[in-house]
């Protein structure tokens, strides 16, 4: 942790990072944590968090862009899902174990369009392509100053803890027992 702000700390990253960090900070103020290469916030907005990060990803969905803000909500996917939403957005995560599922884009509202189309894709109210198609959809709507409801609001079902899935044991404790047991033998 460093003792720098925000902005003293992005003056020194790549242009495509430090103004999509900028956005960030014009919306939340300064972040509750900060390194030489991550700027991250809890809490604000309706995200559980919020990371800018140094690096940034090259994407190219639905036109070139970088990827360096992430935003993250509560949320279960159900396992049968995660194909599918791999296909719509290769910037949304859904972390199982976690129960979290972030999206990574340029900006917050970019985020809450990709996040409240995951949802849709878990819900069953949209297929991948009708989905990806939305996207576009909506990407051009914003710069037509048309409305755009999944930009501005995060409508996706999140809850504040309750959605993790630690999974099941496989193995019993007799069955690590005898493992320890069996590699003593065998020095």
């Amino acid at each position: 942790m460093t003792t720098k702000s925000g902005p003293e700390i992005i003056a020194g990253w790549p242009e495509e990072s430090r103004e999509a960090a900028s956005l960030v900070i014009k919306e939340y103020g300064e972040p509750h944590e900060r390194t030489e290469s991550l700027l991250i916030w809890e809490g604000v907005g309706p995200f559980k968090r919020v990371i800018a990060s140094r690096a940034f990803y090259q994407h190219d969905f639905p036109v070139p862009h970088t990827d360096s803000v992430e935003s993250v909500v509560d949320y279960r996917v159900p396992i049968e899902k995660f194909g599918p939403l791999a296909e719509f957005d290769g910037s949304v995560v859904v972390e199982r174990t976690a129960g979290e599922a972030s999206a990574r884009c340029h900006d917050v509202q970019a985020n809450s369009l990709a996040l409240n189309l995951t949802h849709d894709i878990v819900s069953g109210a949209k297929s991948v392509d009708e989905a990806r198609n939305y996207y576009a959809k909506e990407f051009l709507d914003y710069r037509r100053n048309k409305p755009t409801p999944y930009m501005d609001e995060l409508t996706i079902s999140s809850s504040n803890g309750g959605t993790a899935d630690p999974d099941h044991r496989v193995l019993s404790q007799e069955d690590l027992d005898a493992a320890v047991k069996e590699g003593k033998a065998g020095r």
